[in-house]
């Protein structure tokens, strides 16, 4: 199978079954939203849901965040991963904001990776969802599904998947793509397990169709 056949029967099944497709992040917000994708960094989503009504509460602004301390912030967080961290990357991160940006949530990814905690796949989660710019943010459940179904060949590193997903993907289709991918690979792709007789692009995966 050539693998713009591939592209096209993946895409459209699911443009046809999964029409909308989003962040399962809660956020009311792009600094909020910003705050929540640095916590979610190898920690689940459920997990940073649970954690961020109240600590967007108590941080509403960059301006009341940057004036608070990693201590303060990490009462907040701390059930989530590497929170010693996090704290320190969440004040750091309100406090260049005001400093170089603002106040305001750049959308630019060279310029989001300048603040502290915001690495590229990050930046590309922002500049896709709070901007709709076709940026292909690539996190584990991206990367195993794109080389499991075949998207990508012997793609060593998220940059390498992300700019052969990009160079296939209708660019107007690149930030919802983003979530497909995620989602299946949550949902249905599951790295142990995968739920191939479930699934619904079996006749374009290159793992189902080597199966015997």
């Amino acid at each position: 199978m050539r693998k713009e056949e591939r592209y096209k029967g993946v895409i459209n099944w699911f443009r046809e079954n999964i029409p909308v497709a989003e962040t399962e992040l809660h956020y009311d917000n792009p600094f909020h939203l910003l705050i929540a994708v640095i916590l979610s960094a190898q920690c689940t989503d459920k997990r940073v849901n649970m954690i961020t009504p109240a600590l967007f509460e108590a941080f509403p602004t960059p301006e009341v965040l940057a004036a608070s301390s990693p201590e303060v912030v990490y009462e907040y967080i701390r059930t989530v991963s590497y929170p010693n961290n996090k704290a320190k990357h969440l004040v750091g991160m309100a406090r260049m904001l005001l400093d170089d940006f603002g106040g305001v949530v750049p959308s630019d990814v060279d310029e989001l990776q300048k603040l502290p905690g915001v690495g590229r796949k990050t930046a590309n989660v922002i500049a896709s969802v709070v901007y709709d710019l076709p940026a292909m943010a690539v996190d584990t459940h991206v990367f195993r599904v794109s080389n499991r179904i075949g998207l990508t060949t012997n793609s060593k590193t998220p940059l390498m998947t992300e700019k052969e997903l990009v160079k296939y993907i209708p660019v107007e289709l690149v930030s919802r793509a983003h979530h497909w991918l995620i989602l299946h690979g949550r949902y249905v792709c599951q790295a142990r397990k995968p739920k191939c007789e479930s699934c619904g692009l079996k006749p374009w995966c290159k793992y189902f169709l080597k199966q015997p």
